[in-house]
């Protein structure tokens, strides 16, 4: 163990020696505790870090204005502009690639649900569906049926028994899988893994002091991902399994086509590195991060970090300039992310002002009730400008983006706009299927009916189910594993009722 005379000989280099300062009253376990803290710092990387912050933060908002651009037509695509033998062979060339093990899928679910008021990761949320699944099964069941039409569309194709599916996330997500049988899903194909901290700063650079023995910590951002990728050997997993194109998405967003053949597809026509899916912004004022190009590199800019005149500026159809919202939903080769890892790490962290625990002089510890420090973290679209070939392919928001981020009281991207939008979608695909609905006095607004992801990824195979067919919500459509036959579960209004406002919904 290092004693405290060549702590604070090393510490004095790099400013930090107030971290032993209560040295003489830590036990033996907790002088351990602390040194190890200090050997995982790189303090000289920290502090370059921290002196970049601050020439970063000195620069002014116009030089924003001034340098970007919109996205050029040649690097875009729409879903809803697209010609449907363009979308065709989109859809066809991504299940190939899907059946040939070429593409992996990678969720970003370090997040906590504590704006949703629960102390648990995001991702085991449920939004008080019919079916009460979590965003986690809800999504593994849609990797179960994609695998499945890659393998009709292909049948020739070795592809294996699921898709892979890498989860940046804590443990207690990995037992979440343990303990549902990973939804279905082979468990060598779903692999975990967690991303790295950094310690906490004062807005001096000092790194801040949770217990006497302890230093602050925090997740570097979901663009900690590079970084976790290379070190947890997770890109190496990768290669050996033959995997060439990663999906990367973020969990929170209900809606999300994981593996979405036609934009697989539209990346390989497109030859892509690394491209993004994106929504259009419903007003100047929508606070959504809009990709741009910054200097000839692709970027994404903050709400914050352009003015109101440019946020406002049209084209000639009446259409925002800069309306590509950024909505956490991108393609990335393996090659990309193989290439960037040296490049990524002199990327300048973004800043998190936040209210953090800390040590005062009398070894006090102190709840602060204003900002008192940051925390460094890197966002996932950071690596954009390193792409030679990037990509945009814009969707529909009501067909592929309903975020969780609030509470219900919120009522803006909660469990009700969520579990709503859902239903609305399944009610378009059983409508545009063939189905009928019954509808109740004075109810006919009521759309709660859910399509298991087993039995349908994108609204396809419906028809045959439903055409002519009456229903009536509120309905499940589950597909019964056991027997592998189709299930039509109608609820009891009045019960289904009394159950949402047992769960507050």
């Amino acid at each position: 163990m290092m004693d405290k005379p060549e702590l604070e000989s090393m510490l004095k280099q790099f400013g930090q020696e107030h971290l032993i300062q209560f040295w003489d009253e830590l036990s033996t376990d907790e002088r351990h505790q602390l040194i190890s803290d200090i050997k995982e710092i790189d303090f000289k990387q920290l502090n370059s870090n921290f002196a970049k912050i601050k020439s970063e933060m000195s620069n002014s908002q116009k030089q924003f204005d001034s340098m970007i651009q919109p996205v050029p037509l040649e690097s875009k695509g729409s879903l809803e502009k697209c010609n449907w033998e363009d979308l065709k062979d989109f859809e066809l060339n991504g299940l190939k690639s899907i059946a040939n093990n070429e593409v992996a899928v990678l969720l970003l679910a370090s997040g906590q649900g504590t704006r949703l008021g629960v102390s648990y990761p995001k991702g085991m949320y449920s939004v008080n569906l019919l079916s009460g699944k979590s965003l986690y099964q809800i999504q593994a069941e849609r990797l179960v049926r994609l695998k499945k039409l890659a393998e009709e569309k292909f049948p020739e194709k070795s592809c294996s028994k699921s898709i892979p599916w890498y989860i940046m996330a804590s443990e207690q997500t990995e037992k979440y899988f343990e303990s549902n049988k990973f939804f279905g899903l082979d468990k060598e194909n779903v692999k975990f893994f967690e991303q790295f901290q950094l310690p906490c700063l004062t807005n001096e650079g000092k790194i801040i002091l949770d217990q006497k023995f302890k230093i602050s910590k925090a997740p570097d951002g979901n663009g900690g991902l590079y970084k976790a990728l290379y070190e947890r050997n997770i890109l190496d997993d990768m290669k050996k399994r033959g995997v060439k194109y990663v999906h990367v998405y973020c969990v929170d967003n209900i809606l999300v086509k994981m593996a979405d053949p036609v934009f697989i597809g539209f990346c390989l026509a497109k030859n892509a590195d690394c491209a993004a899916k994106v929504v259009k912004k419903v007003e100047p004022e929508e606070k959504v991060g809009v990709i741009c190009r910054l200097n000839d590199k692709y970027q994404v800019v903050e709400y914050s970090e352009i003015s109101e005149q440019t946020r406002n500026l049209r084209d000639e159809n009446g259409e925002l300039v800069y309306d590509a919202g950024n909505i956490c939903n991108h393609f990335m080769s393996v090659d990309f992310l193989s290439n960037i890892y040296e490049s990524e790490k002199d990327l300048v962290y973004h800043v998190a002002e936040k209210k953090i625990a800390y040590m005062n002089e009398n070894g006090e510890r102190i709840l602060p009730k204003s900002n008192n420090g940051i925390k460094l973290e890197k966002f996932v679209f950071d690596v954009f400008p390193f792409s030679e070939r990037f990509a945009i392919w814009e969707v529909p928001r009501e067909q592929e983006f309903s975020p969780l981020k609030n509470a219900d009281e919120a009522k803006k991207d909660c469990p009700s706009t969520c579990r709503n939008e859902l239903y609305a979608q399944h009610y378009k695909w059983l409508k545009n299927a063939g189905a009928l609905f019954e509808a109740k006095i004075n109810e006919t607004t009521r759309l709660e009916l859910e399509i298991s992801p087993l039995i349908s990824y994108n609204g396809e195979g419906l028809s045959e189910l439903v055409n002519g067919k009456v229903l009536r919500a509120p309905m499940r459509i589950e597909l019964d594993q056991l027997d592998n036959k189709v299930k039509f579960n109608e609820m009891d209004f009045e019960t289904y009722e009394k159950q949402n406002i047992l769960m507050g919904a």
